[in-house]
């Protein structure tokens, strides 16, 4: 077993009602004696599509020792629940930029000739966790008088819960940033939010990171990003970000120019050089 993010239930929370087990396809909770259980390890992703099911808020995802998780176990599960099931979790996988099982299901479901659900793209189809809904929208009209309007003009923005499918990265130039430099920088959105896609991330906190990687090539190769550009505080631990993107960009077809900016911890720019691959 390896330390990776997984689900815990909060028994004395849980009123039993299911919705968690409907929202999981997996199939990794059930409900056992009037509670919900985790029923097996390796059916749960730990991405905690069944945490914005739970009316009580007794589900927590949490880093521990555990079964690895087992797309093709998962996937075996679901086919026995039909294809509206095996739809929802193509999306699942899809939404969350989890690109190697998702292609592993692919594969699977084409070698034992199972037919592959339609998949449906409109962001108001987006079921689970409601902080991870996908949307755009007009970083300059807010109709409300600010002294320093937002400009960003996307949702959600953490690593974790972007989907690099999502019609927002197309194109765009894309703002990788830790996610400590928008309280460093005084000025963060005006000189670099401002007309670019977002992606933030911690490096050192943040679970299971190498995903990044897997979800930088989809936006370099799929939703073809013009341009990259990395901003990180100056502290050492902010560097695994850039080693990600630059890992990406070594795996990927395409080359977007980089470029990386670096932050000092009393908000002040150390640095700012474009990086060849």
């Amino acid at each position: 077993m390896a330390k990776r993010k997984i689900i815990r239930i909060i028994e004395e929370k849980c009123d039993g009602c299911g919705l968690c087990a409907k929202g999981c396809p997996e199939g990794a909770i059930q409900i056992i004696d009037g509670k919900a259980r985790l029923i097996s390890d390796s059916l749960c992703d730990g991405l905690g599509a069944c945490i914005g099911e739970c009316p009580k808020g007794a589900i927590i995802t949490e880093e521990r020792q555990a079964e690895a998780y087992d797309e093709i176990k998962t996937l075996k599960n679901i086919i026995k629940q039909g294809a509206n099931t095996i739809k929802a979790h193509l999306k699942h996988l899809k939404d969350h930029g989890q690109k190697k099982y998702y292609d592993q299901a692919l594969k699977y479901l084409k070698e034992k000739n199972i037919n592959i659900p339609t998949q449906e793209e409109k962001e108001s189809s987006h079921c689970g966790c409601p902080g991870a809904a996908a949307f755009s929208f007009s970083a300059e009209k807010s109709g409300k008088t600010v002294y320093s309007p937002s400009r960003l003009s996307q949702w959600p923005v953490q690593g974790h819960l972007i989907s690099p499918s999502a019609p927002y990265f197309n194109n765009s130039d894309l703002l990788v940033a830790a996610d400590c430099c928008a309280f460093s920088y005084g000025n963060f959105h005006e000189d670099f939010i401002k007309g670019k896609s977002v992606f933030i991330a911690c490096p050192k906190l943040d679970s299971e990171i190498e995903i990044y990687k897997d979800k930088f090539v989809s936006l370099i190769d799929e939703a073809k990003v013009k341009s990259i550009e990395v901003v990180t505080m100056e502290v050492p631990c902010c560097s695994g970000l850039l080693f990600l993107v630059k890992q990406a960009l070594s795996e990927s077809k395409r080359k977007p120019k980089l470029t990386h900016t670096v932050i000092g911890i009393k908000g002040d720019i150390k640095s700012k050089a474009e990086i060849k691959i």
